[in-house]
């Protein structure tokens, strides 16, 4: 029995931890922090940056204690706990954040800091990144709203439709007694979103490519900004103010250098980016949605996206304000990426096809009754389409009148069709097998 309860407890263990591991050579925080801790004076000396860590998220360090800090971490050796990394989304995300940041109390204190982030990115995810902008950037733009059909195969998987139901009603909710959703639920629900459903989903749902305004506003208000991130009194905070309530916030501090250190520009690049990755500059932009640092698209007509903060009232820090907002507003490397995912080679006016082999009698007419089979199915088809554009002009912008999952078609009730029945199924014989018996039915009787 005891031997089944160990068994049971690995069990248990194994599928919580269903994170993929770290690459090989890469220590997740978490169990950097353990090997620490096993060892008296890394322990010690650990303990003190942590209370270090939670000074500095208050308040500034004193320059007396900015010491003692400073001369722990030169005394620490452990090399696993220098060079830990974390994973996005994971079961102990921000236990291992908080393990990072302790032991790098100097970092992040400037932008201009950009040379690391706390998560890894092995090859394998950033191939797989890259293969889905790859298939995003050649799907053809044949005038259709992108947006509503990334929203619509979104609410055909599951997951997709169902988180996304999820976060629709905690950003559009309000509080009881108020006129105002409570952002931190709407935050947690979009990062639950973005972390939990498969790129190939969320990404086309952030960065579908629009051709008219009707698509983009759909795009622009697909992550509720009226609750993610506008205060209620409309009034813009400043960029540097809104910088640093990010810093004091593990997760946003680790989101917002990961952005810094992946979304890094270049003018010397093809793709605008130092990293020369921008699909994984385009999730290191996802991971910012669902903190206090959202981004968003400013208008419905372009691509360009931006914080909502300005930079009035910086006084002599205006400079580092501007650099803030440029992180968004003037970035190669983020516009591009954001670009390339709408890209598509241009198509030909029109496709000209081989003439197919002339058809038999028999295939002709079994042809006909296709097509006219076909043609109700289109009209049908084509009838729900004119719909759908109707329900769209209507909306006028409007996100909270985007059907939940539940509201949604799934794929069991999309075979569905009316009670028609195919004339190839057509219970009556033909006119040909009735000839025959009859003609058989004669040749018994006279004989």
């Amino acid at each position: 029995m005891l031997f089944l309860g160990i068994l049971l407890g690995i069990f248990i263990r194994d599928v919580v931890h269903s994170s993929p591991p770290l690459p090989p050579g890469i220590v997740d925080c978490v169990e950097a922090e353990k090997g620490c801790k096993a060892d008296p004076q890394c322990k010690e000396l650990y303990r003190t940056l942590e209370g270090c860590a939670s000074e500095e998220a208050v308040a500034p360090l004193g320059s007396k204690t900015r010491i003692e800090c400073l001369e722990a971490l030169s005394a620490l050796h452990y090399l696993p706990l220098l060079a830990c990394k974390c994973q996005r989304g994971a079961r102990r995300e921000e236990h291992c954040l908080r393990a990072y940041w302790s032991v790098r109390i100097l970092q992040g204190e400037c932008y201009d800091d950009l040379e690391a982030s706390p998560y890894d990115d092995s090859p394998v995810e950033t191939s797989h990144m890259a293969s889905i902008v790859a298939a995003a950037s050649s799907l053809p733009l044949d005038g259709q709203n992108a947006c509503l059909k990334a929203a619509q195969d979104c609410g055909l998987y599951e997951k997709c439709g169902s988180l996304r139901s999820e976060y629709v009603l905690a950003c559009t909710k309000p509080v009881p007694g108020s006129d105002h959703c409570n952002r931190q639920k709407c935050h947690r629900a979009l990062r639950r979103f973005l972390e939990r459903v498969p790129e190939e989903y969320s990404l086309g749902v952030l960065f579908c490519p629009c051709t008219d305004k009707l698509c983009g506003e759909r795009r622009r208000k697909t992550i509720v900004p009226s609750c993610s991130y506008q205060e209620r009194d409309g009034i813009q905070p400043n960029c540097l103010h809104l910088q640093s309530y990010c810093r004091k916030d593990q997760l946003c501090r680790s989101r917002l250098a990961d952005f810094q250190h992946n979304c890094q520009p270049s003018g010397l690049s093809p793709s605008g980016c130092i990293r020369e990755s921008g699909a994984v500059c385009l999730k290191s932009y996802a991971g910012l949605i669902g903190t206090i640092m959202t981004p968003n698209y400013l208008s419905n007509s372009t691509v360009d996206v931006a914080l909502w903060c300005n930079c009035e009232g910086s006084g002599n820090q205006l400079q580092d304000c501007l650099r803030i907002q440029s992180m968004f507003t003037n970035n190669a490397c983020l516009e591009n990426s954001i670009s390339t995912m709408g890209s598509s080679p241009p198509r030909p006016v029109e496709s000209i096809p081989p003439p197919s082999p002339r058809p038999s009698p028999l295939d002709q007419q079994n042809k006909l009754s296709n097509n006219a089979q076909d043609e109700l199915s289109n009209n049908a088809v084509e009838q729900s389409e004119e719909d759908d554009e109707e329900e769209e002009e209507e909306e006028g912008g409007q996100f909270d009148v985007i059907p939940l999952y539940a509201e949604k078609a799934t794929v069991s009730n999309l075979g569905s069709g009316g009670g028609g029945v195919s004339p190839r199924l057509s219970s009556a014989p033909p006119p040909s097998l009735l000839l025959l018996l009859l003609l058989l039915s004669a040749s018994l009787s006279w004989g």
